[in-house]
């Protein structure tokens, strides 16, 4: 039997500089590109949506309400993340390394007993670890 997970955490190294990856996590249509729409302002207490596939099955309209909790360019990016049952954070730190950047990813509040944000957690993980950093890495090659 696994560990209930209350924190996903995702560490990579990327070869491009912290001003080129905060453009990608701060600006609306890049960040659209490879994470889902969204109307962001990375302005402490800006309220925003990211908005995807419903999946009702799971309690989820397709609606991330999202609000701006902490902006430190280039190092570090923090939001609130509410959907379905969902009431998480999800971080972003950034730390130059070499000719790149390490970023790290931190999403972080899932309730341990609840089945429903325990399935959800394990789906966000294998997302946030797989695709979307595809995805991302693809943009800022071609930003």
């Amino acid at each position: 039997m696994t560990e209930p997970t209350t924190t996903i955490r995702v560490d990579q190294f990327l070869p491009h500089p912290p001003a080129k990856v905060w453009r990608v996590l701060t600006e609306p249509d890049l960040l659209a590109r490879w994470l889902m729409p969204n109307d962001v302002v990375p302005v402490v207490g800006h309220r925003f949506t990211f908005r995807t596939e419903p999946r009702p099955a799971q309690g989820f309209d397709g609606v991330v309400h999202c609000e701006v909790l902490e902006v430190d360019p280039p190092r570090r990016l923090r939001w609130a993340w509410r959907g379905g049952s969902l009431d998480t954070e999800v971080s972003w730190t950034l730390a130059p390394e070499g000719r790149g950047t390490r970023l790290f990813l931190e999403h972080s509040g899932f309730d341990p007993d609840d089945p429903v944000q325990q399935r959800t957690a394990t789906l966000l993980g294998g997302g946030w670890r797989s695709h979307v950093w595809r995805r991302l890495e693809e943009i800022l090659a071609a930003a």
